[in-house]
């Protein structure tokens, strides 16, 4: 059964929703996904909360529908949705309210995102939620005259990609969380672990914004202290797994890669290539350590997540203007060390974090797998 808004404002809500618990239906309904790849979660329109009791929605006749598109099928974008949606249902619950939410992954393809979210549009959902750039740029172009409320998450540079006039006054239907990473902090672990590295690889994709702003800051950094870089790119994982090798035959002493979606993609298939050859992968997040990286950098998406979910909430039922709510940032202050690889390069896990603690706010501890669930069980 199909919660809208526009039942709330009409005498039959009540009988509806009592109709619907006598039957046990949930207020889940399917909706065809516009994405072939798309996990089999991606082809439902459901209510975030699997148990709610029928007198608290009873209660408030409030509903909202929202339409979740995520870039790509990765271990951060995957851990961002799961806490926005693990926190939304928690928030149904405090308010007594019903938010149905439909989630789709375009998996990196534009013409399914585009899909995607014109479904979401004729499907008058109240708010739109990006996860990554190159969504929440195609829903901000895709809402110019409906000026349907968009969040983003992990969007690393909302106003250089366009998206807002500011972090602090964000001045149309556009705001959100970012991810912005502090590039200097990765490099200062870099020399922190090898005061001697002569030779650092830069291991990016071109076309993702997240990486734009990033590499010229290592660029920089680099050049600052006279050390010699080389750049690979890739925009496939074909790509990424040569762009690995070749950076091992370059002899880099250590490679870079910021919040690259593309690369993030692949670093299950690449990470034993650089262990391998001794080579230490310094990324922009801890799932490209949970991944095989040897060290993941910057925000914790679980928590970005849930901040994102409360975000959506207070325009939702508090009737917060996107135009003047500020994007929500966060600390860069954990490195995340992969143990496994660590102690495959031949280093000491205690030296390590001994050497970056002046760097970053704590040093945590992860081993490899595919997913952060895959942890827990």
């Amino acid at each position: 059964m199909k919660l809208r808004n526009v039942f709330a404002m009409i005498t039959a809500a009540a009988m509806t929703l009592s109709l619907a618990a006598c039957s046990g239906q949930s207020t889940a309904s399917s909706t065809s996904s516009a994405s072939s790849d798309s996990s089999s979660s991606a082809d439902s329109e459901s209510s975030v909360s699997s148990e709610k009791s029928t007198a608290s929605e009873e209660s408030s006749g409030a509903s909202y529908t929202i339409g979740i598109c995520n870039y790509v099928d990765d271990a951060s974008l995957n851990q961002i949705v799961e806490n926005i949606n693990a926190r939304l249902a928690e928030i149904e619950s405090e308010q007594g309210i019903t938010i149905n939410v439909k989630y789709d992954n375009c998996n990196a393809d534009a013409n399914v995102m585009n899909q995607i979210i014109a479904n979401f549009a004729a499907d008058n959902v109240d708010l739109m939620v990006g996860v990554a750039t190159p969504v929440a740029m195609a829903m901000q172009s895709a809402t110019e005259d409906s000026k349907t409320p968009v969040v983003f998450a992990a969007v690393s540079d909302p106003a250089g990609a366009g998206l807002v006039a500011s972090l602090e006054e964000p001045g149309s239907n556009v705001t959100g969380s970012s991810d912005n990473l502090d590039t200097n902090s990765v490099m200062n672990l870099i020399f922190a672990q090898n005061p001697d590295a002569k030779k650092i690889g830069l291991l990016y994709d071109v076309g993702q914004d997240s990486s734009t702003a990033a590499i010229e800051h290592a660029k920089a950094y680099l050049d600052d202290k006279g050390v010699e870089y080389v750049e690979r790119t890739a925009t496939t994982a074909e790509e990424v797994a040569l762009a690995a090798q070749a950076l091992v035959s370059d002899g880099v002493d250590a490679v870079f890669t910021p919040t690259d979606n593309t690369i993030m993609k692949a670093e299950l298939a690449i990470y034993e290539t650089f262990a391998d050859a001794g080579i230490p992968h310094y990324t922009g997040a801890d799932s490209f350590a949970l991944n095989g990286a040897f060290l993941g950098y910057g925000v914790d998406y679980a928590n970005l997540g849930r901040e994102t979910a409360d975000m959506i909430a207070s325009i939702l039922t508090e009737g917060k203007d996107p135009a003047t709510t500020p994007v929500i940032t966060f600390d860069n202050g954990t490195a995340t060390v992969n143990t496994e690889i660590c102690e495959k390069l031949g280093l000491d896990f205690d030296t390590v974090s001994e050497a970056f603690a002046p760097y970053c706010t704590r040093v945590e501890e992860i081993t490899t797998a595919e997913s952060f669930s895959d942890l827990e069980s």
